[in-house]
């Protein structure tokens, strides 16, 4: 079979190559996947220049968290699939469900964990999670790391959100895109910011109720305050060159869910925060039980992925370069 490998110490994409190996057996408790679509995120930038945690990566791994497919064949034991089943990989195969803890286990696509970027995975049983049946693969492959995380951060917070309420996306990436459709589903309104008045345009025709260009309106947090009296749940992708702003954009009793690290530039102080009795809840992806819960909320309310490019396998590279360039909206899929 076929399968990219992220060389062990590797510090650019020159260090991604195509290789073949043997077609791996599940054993007991594990399926064998067939993989037909994966998506990359943020962190499978970082990876191949071992700027992730943990720095440059100790061993020869297989790349990309997010990917799905369908079950060619099961070990002994199993008892929640059968062959032919379609599935996602999870991005901790450990967390099942429940609160967030220090022993969900490896996230696939980076050290220790191996990844979905190759034509055949063995997974264990838990570690997957059936796709929505309203979305192809290539959309379902969106999912289980910028899908969980939008959710996590609008429905599994206190409250989640509800109809009425302001939420503000901050970009037009994976994560913030999912999080416009999620809470807009949920009857929210949505306020949207980037740098791109065509961009802007492009998420009002997907339902924003605001727009705002962060480059001629630098503060942008005011401007929100402005519009919404006050924003109630901040899905804050940028990090800290972001965070003050996202900060003057709650309003009292608001809620910042800390995703990215984007921007690395910048001072916080938390006064604004403390004065309006806001919270910040850091979002680590999620669990298999959330990915189940947005999986269902997807049917029901008919939610289609924003998939600004699909790449065939073996042009996996070329898929990394442009989901780092500007012109990203949405996600980026390679379909195998």
């Amino acid at each position: 079979m076929k399968s990219w490998q992220l060389n062990k110490g590797a510090t650019s994409l020159d260090d991604l190559v195509l290789v073949e190996r043997k077609k791996p057996a599940p054993g007991p408790g594990e399926v064998l996947i067939r993989v037909r679509a994966c998506s990359l995120n943020y962190r499978d930038s970082l990876i191949p220049k071992g700027f992730y945690m943990g720095g440059v990566i100790d061993r020869d791994i297989t790349p990309l968290s997010d990917g799905v497919g369908e079950i060619e064949s099961v070990g002994a034991g199993i008892t929640q699939y059968k062959v032919g089943d379609r599935v996602a990989g999870t991005f901790f195969q450990g967390w099942v469900s429940g609160p967030p803890s220090a022993a969900v286990g490896p996230a696939l696509g980076a050290p220790p964990a191996q990844g979905m970027l190759s034509e055949y995975v063995v997974l264990p049983e838990y570690g997957v999670v059936p796709i929505a049946v309203s979305l192809s693969f290539e959309e379902a492959a969106t999912l289980p790391c910028a899908g969980v995380t939008a959710w996590n951060a609008l429905m599994e917070g206190f409250p989640p959100v509800k109809p009425g309420a302001w939420v503000a996306v901050l970009g037009t990436g994976g994560v913030s895109l999912l999080a416009l459709q999620i809470a807009k589903a949920a009857g929210a309104q949505v306020i949207a910011t980037s740098s791109s008045d065509e961009k802007l345009e492009r998420v009002r025709a997907m339902g924003a109720d605001a727009t705002i260009n962060y480059k001629t309106t630098p503060d942008w947090g005011v401007e929100a305050m402005r519009i919404t009296g006050g924003v109630d749940h901040v899905v804050e992708v940028g990090g800290q060159g972001t965070m003050a702003q996202s900060m003057q954009a709650i309003g009292f009793g608001g809620e910042i869910a800390i995703i990215g690290v984007l921007s690395l530039e910048g001072s916080v102080t938390p006064r604004d925060i403390m004065f309006k009795a806001g919270r910040m809840r850091g979002i680590f992806v999620g669990s298999a039980t959330m990915a189940r819960s947005l999986n269902a909320a997807i049917d029901a309310n008919q939610i289609k992925p924003v998939i600004d490019k699909v790449f065939a396998f073996d042009d996996a590279r070329a898929a990394y370069d442009y989901h780092a360039s500007p012109a990203l909206f949405g996600k980026t899929v390679i379909t195998l």
